[in-house]
Parts: structure tokens; sequence; C-alpha cells
């Protein structure tokens, strides 16, 4: 079982990005199993059944996000999204957009996908990975001015400012 993840409560594309991070034992790695598709289910409040397909699309997903995030390619977030669709409707409660999907097992990461669409279309430069070399996490800069660098500054902004404080301190010894 991995250790606890370090960074929740990103928006859900983010979040999926999230479930691969360093501890110091290594890299770990949530979605490698029901139990860790579970509990990030669970994390994000999707009330959804956690089988092998659906961790494969989950998997699936996240590389796609990753590839999209980066700037790699939208190919394989499109063949994601390609499983949905927002279906508009009128209810008794109001207007309502329900995702439909044709197979369930896409459906966790085909709101993620789509997750990631409207963090783009809102705040593209605001998605960032954490500015520490060791660090995979991303998060959502919500800073006021748009500098935050860290996922944490209490975790990887201050061993990157202790860093810079033992080579200063070398550098003039």
């Amino acid at each position: 079982m991995p250790e606890p993840r370090p960074h929740l409560g990103e928006p859900l594309a983010l979040d999926l990005l999230n479930t691969r991070w360093i501890a110091a034992t290594g890299p770990q790695d949530l979605l490698t199993d029901l139990t860790g598709l579970r509990e990030w289910l669970a994390d994000n409040g999707l009330d959804l059944p956690a089988d092998e397909a659906t961790l494969h699309a989950l998997v699936r997903t996240r590389e796609a996000i990753l590839r999209a995030v980066k700037g790699e390619t939208a190919e394989d977030l499109n063949a994601v999204l390609a499983h949905g669709r927002i279906r508009r409707s009128l209810t008794p409660n109001g207007p309502a957009s329900l995702p439909e999907v044709g197979d369930p097992a896409w459906l966790p990461g085909w709101l993620a996908a789509d997750n990631l669409l409207h963090l783009l279309a809102s705040t593209p430069d605001r998605i960032k990975q954490c500015a520490h070399p060791q660090c995979v996490l991303f998060f959502l800069d919500t800073s006021k001015n748009g500098a935050r660098r860290w996922h944490s500054m209490a975790s990887c902004g201050n061993r990157a400012k202790a860093t810079r404080h033992y080579a200063k301190k070398r550098h003039s010894e």
C-alpha cells in the first residue's frame, strides 16, 4: 500500500495527476489496485463502482491529462472525451447538464478530462507543477498574483529554501 497522498483538494483533473508522487521511500502510485481506486473515488466524492475496467480507464486518462498539461498532445485527451458527452435537459429543478458515457468504466476518467477542459478554458496559466525538482505534484495556483511555485510551502517550499540556505552558507565559508 502506498504512503498517504501528500496533496489533496485540487480540482479533479489535477487530483488525478497527483495519484503519483515521490515519497521518502520512493515513487508511489495510488492507482495500482482497486483499493487505491476506491480511495481516489471516495476522496473526490464519486460514488461509483471500482472495478478493473474503471481502474484501467482512469490510468489511461491520467496519462492523457499529463500529456495535455505538458503540452505534448491533445489526441489522447480527446480520445478519453470521445467516451462521453454532456446532455443538457430541463428538470423539475431547472436546467441540468448531465454527463453521459457509453461505458460506465469511463465515467470517472471522463469527468476528470472534462474538468481539465474547464481549467484550460478559465485559468490555463494557473495549472502548475510544483517547482521543487524532486516533486511531481500539480496544483491550481489560486494566489492573488499567480506567483505560487510550490504545491505546499510547508514541504517543497521549505526544502528548497533550506537547500538554498545551505548552499549559500557553504559558498561563503
